[in-house]
């Protein structure tokens, strides 16, 4: 069974895809056998950052039923062990996805033979973002230090633990649960989610150990991209500890990522950041980041990557 690392931001413009892409061209060179899937629908570069051309397939050919299997979108990339479903030749209505072609897609990425498998997600709080977002117990956050970029990051990890709360529960018992908090409590709202976890807990003293035990299987690595000199270092630890905090959930900073012009450089000439600047600071980062992943894995003996049940 692959190892699923969904990859998510709050806003755009925060290195999601350089990421992803990058974190790809690592494990590839560690000898996995790595998948990338961009699902940045209807906004999708991924295949740019890895120095890949525009592929002959997409994902729009599995969703269309052009091909039969998702399997048959997948194309290799310049870099050995690296391959890429791209959507480079999306349809722009592809961003608006029914509920059983978000369903059949997860089933299919879980069928995969790779060893691991990155999605690129797109930035924000869409239903789409959420969806594929919840194929695995595990996922990545890129923000950068700009206070826009820190604040959409809270909220998107916040519509992530309310997603698993419904799914967990389900809409109209989550619903049902969460007014009879709030009418205890007016402040046991969706803005207070540790205090409404408290509520709900009480109410329903089942159902909330349940929904603790759910949301214990999460575990997530937020990454501090584009980090200045003059930023403070510290700002994705704080971040993580509020999350801790608040929400209850296991959260690690991998680390900052400093900002290099030569990214863009590297973008420009389709070509892959790692192999024009391998001596970085920028790439010394994210080999370490990719090192706190490992031992992430090792720690939860891999639980946090296990495919969701519901696949």
């Amino acid at each position: 069974m692959p190892q699923i690392w969904p990859i998510g931001g709050g806003k755009g413009g925060t290195g999601k895809s350089f990421i992803t892409g990058s974190l790809g061209i690592i494990l590839a060179g560690e000898g996995y056998q790595t998948l990338l899937i961009d699902l940045d629908l209807g906004a999708a570069n991924l295949h740019t950052t890895i120095g890949a051309s525009n592929p002959g397939r997409s994902l729009s050919d599995f969703i269309n039923k052009k091909v039969a299997t998702l399997n048959e979108t997948i194309v290799p990339t310049p870099t050995p062990n690296l391959f890429i479903i791209s959507g480079a030749m999306n349809n722009l209505d592809i961003a608006n996805l029914a509920h059983e072609q978000k369903m059949r897609i997860r089933r299919e990425i879980a069928k995969l033979p790779y060893d691991y498998i990155l999605l690129d997600l797109g930035a924000g709080t869409a239903f789409n973002t959420i969806d594929f977002f919840m194929i695995s117990n595990f996922g990545i956050f890129i923000t950068t230090p700009e206070p826009t970029a820190t604040e959409n990051i809270y909220r998107l990890i916040r519509s992530v633990y309310f997603r698993k709360i419904r799914q967990v529960l389900d809409v109209h018992h989550f619903r049902t649960l969460a007014k009879e908090a709030e009418e205890q409590n007016s402040k046991a709202t969706v803005t207070n989610p540790d205090l409404l976890l408290g509520m709900i807990k009480k109410l329903d003293p089942e159902k909330g150990e349940m929904l603790e035990q759910e949301l214990n299987t999460l575990e997530f690595g937020l990454v501090m991209n584009q980090h200045r000199n003059q930023d403070n270092p510290n700002i994705g630890k704080f971040i993580c500890q509020i999350i801790q905090k608040h929400l209850a959930l296991k959260i690690q900073f991998l680390g900052n990522i400093a900002f290099d012009e030569n990214v863009h450089l590297a973008v420009v000439n389709k070509r892959p950041f790692l192999f024009m600047s391998p001596y970085a600071r920028t790439a010394t980062d994210l080999k370490e980041c990719f090192k706190k992943l490992l031992t992430m894995k090792d720690k939860s003996s891999g639980i946090p990557y296990a495919v969701d049940q519901v696949l």
